[in-house]
């Protein structure tokens, strides 16, 4: 027994040595054009803390992998793998999740502040540890990694969602394998990314074993959540979402449209996390803060429309669910989308929070959502409501 103990340890530590080594590698440009999408680049050992210090059972790893941008070219984006240590020796199930909206600037990356118990969305998170479930999550494109947080840029969110379930499959030391079910977890910017990889997933990465997709929130068509949020309590939000689309599409010079104070504020948002972000911008309108308005010129309405979902059917099951009194993403959205997958095929069971609003939409659904899953990753039958 001993023997065994120090045997496992001392692979655990070589293991840890070997990605430890390998980590300056991450950020530099030519690694993520010299493999797959979804192998590691680098690792080191990390925590998994919902409250600072409090303890959960779990080993984690801080990763670097690689991906790819919305327009095809190959990046590195970095993320946390979160396995339970429950001495479990069969396959577990893994789920690649995607947080909310947490700001553009690195500080912000779940994998800063998931060891310091200081991310929003791990007591969430810890609702699958304590299933007995692996949990990789993504920071996305350019958030703790060099460039700047494509924010709302769908196709690149998806991609990173998909390959952080392959790099958590792919590391070693995790227990995980080619045949470990996956599934697809995300709300609001998260929900954006989540419907994404289920519409990508069939064709960028067949392989993975998804088993369903729990997407809610979901801001399916940026131009109407602008238009909606114009002005109001979430206008900070167009103004993060006009800074990663600019950062993913350069051309679209985002800065050649704003005025001084524009300027100010977006250069600010870069910098800081959601809580300032979304003051900082509230209750402004475009036109308050731009010489003339970007999201009236072609280039920028086709790059958000590039974002647009509902054009491809989820190859696996899903289940969508929205707050009737959402605040910041329209409820019609969320029903516009779950029309147009349920016109082309897709199996989803669409659920109406009717007592809440956006942010607690993820709080009060997660049980039906952790629920769901398990059904899913036990072969029982889907209720679609199409």
């Amino acid at each position: 027994m001993r023997l065994r103990s120090t045997a496992t340890a001392a692979t655990a530590a070589l293991t840890a040595l070997v990605f430890s080594a390998s980590a300056p590698a991450a950020t530099a440009a030519g690694e993520a054009a010299e493999g797959r999408p979804g192998d590691v680049v680098a690792g080191a050992p990390s925590a998994f803390h919902p409250l600072p210090g409090q303890p959960t059972g779990t080993r984690a790893w801080k990763v670097h992998y690689r991906s790819t941008t919305a327009d095809g070219a190959p990046n590195v984006v970095s993320g946390t793998v979160i396995v339970p240590q429950d001495g479990r020796t069969g396959p577990r199930p893994l789920i690649t999740y995607a947080v909310g909206t947490v700001g553009l600037g690195d500080s912000c990356a779940p994998s800063n502040n998931l060891p310091n118990g200081t991310a929003m969305e791990a007591n969430l998170i810890q609702q699958y540890t304590q299933r007995g479930w692996a949990v990789v999550v993504t920071d996305y494109e350019g958030l703790g990694t060099p460039g700047v947080h494509t924010y709302t840029v769908g196709p690149s969110a998806g991609h990173a969602m998909l390959d952080a379930a392959r790099a958590a499959i792919r590391l070693p030391g995790t227990g995980l394998s080619a045949d470990t079910p996956v599934g697809i977890v995300g709300y609001s910017q998260g929900g954006q990314a989540s419907s994404w990889a289920a519409e990508l997933q069939g064709s960028y990465a067949p392989e993975l074993k998804v088993k369903g997709t729990a997407t809610g929130g979901v801001p399916a068509d940026l131009l109407k959540v602008a238009a909606f949020n114009n002005g109001s309590y979430g206008s900070g939000l167009v103004f993060m979402a006009a800074a990663g689309q600019d950062a993913a599409f350069p051309e679209l010079a985002l800065d050649s449209y704003l005025n001084p104070a524009g300027r100010a504020l977006v250069a600010g948002m870069k910098e800081n996390c959601v809580a300032v972000d979304a003051i900082a911008g509230s209750f402004k309108r475009i036109s308050d803060l731009t010489t003339r308005d970007p999201l009236a010129r072609p280039d920028w309405q086709a790059r958000l429309n590039q974002s647009r979902l509902g054009r491809t059917a989820p190859a696996a099951p899903v289940l969508q669910y929205h707050a009737l009194g959402d605040e910041l993403i329209p409820y019609g959205v969320g029903r516009q989308l779950r029309s147009e997958w349920c016109a082309r095929g897709a199996d989803v069971q669409f659920d109406t929070i009717v007592l809440g609003e956006h942010v607690s939409g993820v709080i009060t659904h997660a049980p039906a959502v952790a629920n769901w899953l398990a059904d899913r990753f036990a072969g029982r039958a889907t209720r679609p409501d199409c």
